[in-house]
């Protein structure tokens, strides 16, 4: 039996998972403090309704197959918006004028971020102060 991970290893494996499919902009913010339904927001923008469904697709599947099955996945068919509920994790996969519309690091802009460990040459979105 596997050991379970931290939801800060958990957000760190989304994207990175995300980041297979070329996801752009990554964010992941801590909300243990702020909300009782989930411990951490991942965002990710996909530059075309197919990215975003790749994109949704690479997740579900390292979820999936790490033992961890994501209870939902919502606006597939849109892919303007498509949630990935992980439990602990909650994934946003937007397009640009998504995320800007929803502007969710501004809405839990009392959220701490998670330190992402990014590849070389993939840049952290900066979260709004």
């Amino acid at each position: 039996m596997t050991q379970p991970i931290s939801s800060h290893e958990k957000a760190r494996a989304i994207v990175n998972a995300a980041l297979e499919r070329k996801a752009e902009e990554p964010i992941a913010l801590d909300v243990r403090e702020l909300t009782s339904f989930t411990e951490a927001f991942v965002v990710v923008v996909g530059r075309s309704d197919r990215q975003i469904r790749s994109i949704a697709e690479e997740v579900t599947r390292m979820l999936k197959q790490s033992g961890d099955a994501p209870l939902g996945v919502e606006g597939l068919d849109e892919g303007r918006w498509v949630l990935i509920d992980g439990n602990d994790v909650i994934c946003h996969i937007f397009s640009p004028e998504s995320r800007e519309h929803y502007d969710l690091e501004r809405l839990w802009h009392d959220a701490t971020r998670i330190e992402l460990d990014l590849p070389e040459g993939t840049s952290q979105e900066e979260a709004s102060p």
